[in-house]
């Protein structure tokens, strides 16, 4: 594990790197307080800290108020190191943000043990953030396709409605069906079920932009979000989403198994009514009615210039028959 000593006697600074490098530490100095700070802002600053409570530049105690203050992961244990045995001095270094402190002149045992606890105190925290980092993960995915789940994708078109209204920029929604799932699921079982929907999703997530939404929305259904987009585009990404699906069979254990989905796409400053419900319920609309028409097809709710689009792009793309 990498350490930062920061100390402006020279002596002392070169016997604790001696003594840290001896028990498998890389060490890292700095003579003053700045070029300490200037070490530990950085995004790969060293996770342990020896700090001199005196130091040109800025002291052992203010470096540690300005740690704190970047209020950032991973954490930094800092061990003050003092001629100062007061106990007021010792209170003083412990509020501006020290997790420990070492008086001069030191053992060498002491430091060893103190730095032991504190690399014990860094494995704990790193295992909070692990675990933190997995809730937030089973909060906010679907454990079976991995994207977003319907909370967070609701969260997520909330917060980009909002900054479209403020920034006057468009906002499109696409909601996808999987035709036939349950046909899937009679016939080759459940298994097999949710291998399409992994497949679906990872093939759908492929082939949007890294900063669009796909999450499950519910059993076979799928919601997709995209920021910046306007209707006619959406509903080109829409086609190219359909084609995707289609054009390979997934493959579960022996079999090759075909899927299509039917699409429904709505767009900001399309329809009556406003509000990311008013939004979702549009573009559910548009999949009823793709659904109604044979499915494994594009609907859009843009009404007349939406069935132009939708005439201009089979002309070029092409189109197979609904399933």
């Amino acid at each position: 594990m990498r350490v930062l000593i920061a100390d402006d006697e020279t002596v002392s600074r070169r016997m604790l790197a001696r003594m840290l490098g001896a028990n498998g530490y890389e060490v890292v100095a700095a003579s003053d307080g700045d070029e300490a700070w200037r070490i530990l802002e950085r995004a790969d600053a060293p996770r342990l800290a020896i700090l001199d409570w005196m130091m040109p530049g800025m002291t052992g105690p203010q470096l540690c108020q300005k740690l704190r203050g970047l209020n950032r992961e991973p954490y930094t244990y800092v061990l003050l190191l003092t001629a100062r045995t007061d106990k007021q001095d010792v209170v003083e270094g412990m509020d501006a943000g020290a997790d420990d402190y070492v008086t001069k002149p030191f053992e060498a045992r002491e430091l060893q043990v103190r730095l032991r606890a504190g690399r014990r105190i860094l494995d704990l925290q790193a295992d909070l953030v692990k675990a933190r980092e997995a809730l937030r993960e089973q909060a906010t995915h679907d454990p079976l396709t991995g994207r977003w789940n319907r909370y967070a994708l609701l969260e997520a078109l909330q917060r980009e409605y909002s900054r479209a209204g403020r920034d006057g920029t468009p906002l499109a929604v696409i909601m996808a069906d999987l035709d036939h799932f349950k046909h899937v699921n009679d016939t080759y079982g459940h298994l097999a079920g949710d291998a399409i929907l992994r497949e679906a999703a990872a093939r759908m997530q492929a082939a949007v932009r890294s900063y669009d939404l796909v999450g499950r929305y519910g059993g076979e259904e799928f919601l997709i979000v995209l920021p910046g987009t306007s209707g006619s585009n959406a509903m080109q990404l829409a086609e190219r989403l359909r084609v995707t699906l289609a054009q390979e069979p997934v493959g579960h254990e022996f079999f090759r198994i075909s899927i299509t989905a039917s699409f429904g796409v709505a767009a900001t400053g399309e329809g009556p009514g406003e509000g990311c419900q008013n939004l979702i319920r549009l573009a559910d609309e548009a999949l009823y009615r793709a659904k109604e028409k044979g499915r494994n097809r594009v609907e859009w709710t843009g009404a007349e210039e939406g069935a132009t689009a939708l005439g201009s792009l089979v002309a070029v793309v092409g189109r197979p028959g609904g399933d």
